[in-house]
């Protein structure tokens, strides 16, 4: 049945600009933050780290402290990139014998894995993986940030204890997650007040829902540091609900978790060198990407040939990365997530994308930190045999891609999304109309894409003009798909840019109702 809202909706939304920092991200009050603390004087990654602490607290059903993810960093000064992985893992005694396929499609992923009997790997204990969140920006801040985690978490801790504003928007999010929740009485007890999804009220003021025990718990972290997540007291307390509710994860599990820096990957295009987080992300195939890319010569603007060459190397390459790449794979290269973009006075850039991987991630909240957990197993294969198969102590191959490129050793763009295998298109895409095409930040956000990611169809965005929709639709399987608020087909890209003139510009998704750039100099 087609949807009765119109498919027509144009939205059009300025870039942000300033003579110094901004912060770009799927959330307002979070770029906010960070921004707050680009203004005290803190650089990207200070601000970053402020950020990601910040999406914990304003936008919990997308990333906070039990998910995880990726940071890849530009540091003017040194002229280098450096990344950080802290993706998740799964526990030691994990045992892929409590994963039996169900015989059918999973229903409530886009992966396309078979189904596992009562959805074990997406919902509940056993969906749960190590969260490496707090270790990951943690580590960013010690080795590339100049400011103490006390102060770049205290934007974040007044978040939690106000607790999330209840909009249209928050109140849509928690009643398509609804069921999930339902089924866990601490889950029920904190999203589902009354046993159902919180409205707002006609008066148009937002009333806030309480965050239960993370503001206490970002307190702890804040004044003990971040090895007190896996180590300390709040190690304990995390662990001994986790394993009330039935999780497999252990005291040691938790103590022997460490993010990691790791090599960038990169690549030369378009004059750009563009760089990625190399392991188990995107990161390795999207440069892969870029390189086949440079055999296609371009018009003046995105054509048709430019299309059907996106479409052709995004399904080979990603067909070829879904095939061979995982934890058994030679290479050893790893919903809903959140991504952002800083950049800083002196030129410093980072982007980061962070998960619990689906909306809510397991659906369970842990009472005594307020905690809501990922369900990273759901993104290991559930069929055994694979280069991706459910096995213990390992990291599941990731969707999350953060790049970044500088030109002739000058900060250009930080670029990233959300959206699950739409990232790595959108990404790809949107990083070809800044380098080749030399678009404005606000047009290469406008410009119509595709997504191929991974099935026999691509995907097609009807404001695509008609000889670049038919020469698509000549080679590939296709359907059109217009940009809508709720799902989002082509993935919720982020990204700061810095001009020839030295102009700092942050942009976002132009259908995401709570995102934005925000400039450090933005309320001076």
């Amino acid at each position: 049945m087609q949807s009765a809202i119109s498919p027509h909706w144009t939205t059009v939304r300025p870039a942000a600009r300033s003579r110094r920092g901004i912060v770009a991200s799927q959330n307002s009050r979070a770029a906010a933050a960070g921004a707050a603390i680009l203004r005290a004087g803190g650089n990207a990654v200070d601000a970053a780290v402020a950020t990601s602490f910040a999406l914990a607290a304003t936008e919990p059903w997308m990333s906070g402290l039990g998910g995880g993810g990726y940071m890849l960093i530009w540091l003017a000064r040194e002229q280098a990139f450096r990344a950080i992985e802290f993706g998740m893992v799964a526990p030691r005694d994990l045992d892929p014998a409590d994963y039996p396929l169900g015989g059918t499609v999973a229903g409530d992923i886009v992966f396309g894995w078979p189904a596992v009997v009562d959805d074990r790997n997406l919902l509940g204990p056993l969906a749960i993986g190590l969260p490496g969140q707090v270790d990951g920006v943690g580590l960013a801040l010690e080795k590339f940030g100049t400011r103490s985690l006390a102060e770049v978490m205290a934007p974040a801790i007044r978040l939690a204890e106000e607790g999330v504003g209840i909009d249209w928007y928050a109140s849509m999010i928690i009643t398509v997650a609804a069921r999930g929740l339902g089924k866990f009485p601490e889950s029920r007890a904190a999203w589902l007040p009354g046993g159902l999804p919180p409205t707002p009220g006609w008066d148009g003021i937002v009333k806030p829902l309480p965050l239960g025990q993370l503001a206490g718990t970002m307190r702890t972290i804040a004044a003990e540091g971040r090895r007190v997540f896996y180590e300390g007291k709040l190690a304990d307390s995390i662990v001994a609900d986790l394993q009330a509710a039935g999780a497999r994860i252990d005291r040691q599990d938790f103590a022997g978790y460490q993010a990691r820096l790791v090599e960038p990957v990169s690549t030369h295009h378009a004059g750009c060198t563009i760089a990625g987080v190399s392991g188990m992300t995107s990161g390795p195939t999207i440069i892969e990407c870029f390189e086949a890319l440079e055999s296609a010569r371009p018009g003046a603007a995105p054509d048709a040939g430019t299309f059907v060459a996106y479409a052709d190397i995004l399904q080979r390459k990603t067909n070829a990365r879904l095939a061979t790449m995982g934890h058994a794979d030679s290479r050893t290269a790893p919903s809903c997530t959140s991504h952002f973009c800083v950049v800083d006075a002196k030129g410093n850039m980072v982007s980061t994308t962070q998960t619990l991987v689906s909306l809510f991630g397991s659906k369970v909240v842990l009472p005594q930190t307020g905690i809501l957990m990922n369900n990273s197993i759901m993104t290991f294969d559930p069929e055994p045999g694979r280069p991706n198969s459910i096995a213990p102590g390992q990291r599941p191959l990731a969707n999350m891609c953060p790049i970044a490129a500088v030109r002739d050793g000058q900060p250009v763009f930080a670029l990233g999304a959300s959206g699950g295998r739409r990232i790595m298109p959108a990404v790809f895409q949107i990083a070809d109309f800044l380098s080749r095409f030399r678009m404005p930040l606000e047009d290469a956000f406008l410009q119509p894409r595709i997504d191929s990611s991974g099935s026999d169809i691509v995907s097609v965005d009807p404001r695509l003009p008609a000889p670049v929709r038919a020469a698509l639709a000549t080679r590939f399987r296709t359907v059109e798909e217009s940009r809508t608020i709720y799902p989002l087909p082509y993935a919720c890209a982020s990204a700061v840019l810095v001009g020839a003139d030295g102009m700092r510009q942050g942009m976002v998704e132009t259908m995401m109702p709570w995102a934005d750039a925000v400039a450090e100099d933005s309320f001076a």
